[in-house]
C-alpha cells in the first residue's frame, strides 16, 4: 500500500454544502403530501438520515401516506434537487484545499445518497477527478448509515481493512456508522454548540484542520505497522 490510511469522505455537509438545498426540497415534497416538515427540521433532527426513514418517522407522528404516492414523490424531489445541485452547489469551506493537500492518499466517497446525486455534487464543485469511480452509495450497497455495513463495503472495495481506513463525517449518524465499522473517524463538527462529538471520534470544526490530523494519524499507523 502506498499509504497506511485510506480516506473515506461523507459527501453532504462534509465535502459539499448540499444540505440546505436538500432540506428545502424535502420540505416542499413532504408538505405536499401532508407531512409537516420545515427545512430547519432536517438540520436540527434528521441530518444524515435516509429520506425514507424521515418519511417513516413523520408518518408515525402525523399519519400514513399512500405508499403509491411516495415513490414518484421521491423521484420528483431528487430530480428537482439534481437540477439545483448542478447550478447552486458550493464546496464546504476548506474542503477543496484539504483535498488538494491530501491528494496522495487513496480516497473514496461514502454517502447515504444515490450515486447520481454524489456524481452531480462532485462535478458541480470540481471534485470529481479526485475520486473517479470510488463512490459508494447506500442505494448501491443496499445498506444505510448508521449501519456500519456501508463503510465496510467501501473499505472492501477500496482494498483496505477497516482498521486502516479513516472516515471523515459531519453527522453523528455517519460518525457512529464508521466507529461501529472499526474505523478511525474525524468528525467535522460545524455546530459544536449544538452537537456532541461521539466518544472515539476526533473533532475538527473546519476542513482546513483535516490535513494535519490525517498526517499525524498516518504517521502513527505507519509506526505501529513497522513495530509488528
Amino acid at each position: 500500500m502506498a499509504h497506511p490510511l485510506c480516506l473515506l469522505f461523507d459527501c453532504d455537509g462534509t465535502l459539499v454544502d448540499s444540505e440546505p438545498l436538500l432540506a428545502d426540497e424535502m420540505a416542499t415534497a413532504l408538505n405536499a403530501v401532508g407531512l409537516p416538515f420545515q427545512a430547519t427540521d432536517y438540520i436540527g433532527e434528521f441530518r444524515g438520515a435516509r429520506f425514507r426513514r424521515i418519511v417513516a418517522e413523520l408518518e408515525s407522528r402525523h399519519g400514513s401516506v399512500d405508499p403509491d404516492v411516495l415513490e414518484p414523490l421521491e423521484i420528483n424531489m431528487r430530480a428537482n434537487l439534481d437540477r439545483r445541485l448542478a447550478t447552486e452547489l458550493t464546496p464546504i469551506d476548506g474542503a477543496t484545499e484539504a483535498l488538494a493537500a491530501l491528494s496522495d492518499f487513496p480516497m473514496g466517497v461514502v454517502s447515504n445518497g444515490p450515486e447520481r446525486k454524489i456524481r452531480t455534487s462532485l462535478v458541480a464543485t470540481g471534485m470529481d477527478a479526485l475520486f473517479g469511480d470510488r463512490l459508494y452509495s447506500a442505494y448501491t450497497a443496499n445498506c444505510w448509515k448508521p449501519d456500519p455495513c456501508l463503510y465496510l463495503h467501501a473499505a472492501h472495495e477500496m482494498g483496505y481493512p477497516a482498521a486502516h481506513c479513516l472516515a471523515i463525517e459531519d453527522s453523528v449518524v455517519g460518525v457512529q456508522a464508521a466507529l461501529d465499522a472499526g474505523m478511525g473517524v474525524v468528525h467535522l463538527n460545524r455546530f459544536p454548540e449544538a452537537e456532541i462529538t461521539p466518544q472515539g471520534a476526533i473533532m475538527i470544526t473546519d476542513m482546513l484542520q483535516l490535513p494535519s490530523v490525517v498526517t499525524r494519524l498516518a504517521r502513527e499507523q505507519a509506526t505501529r505497522a513497522a513495530a509488528r
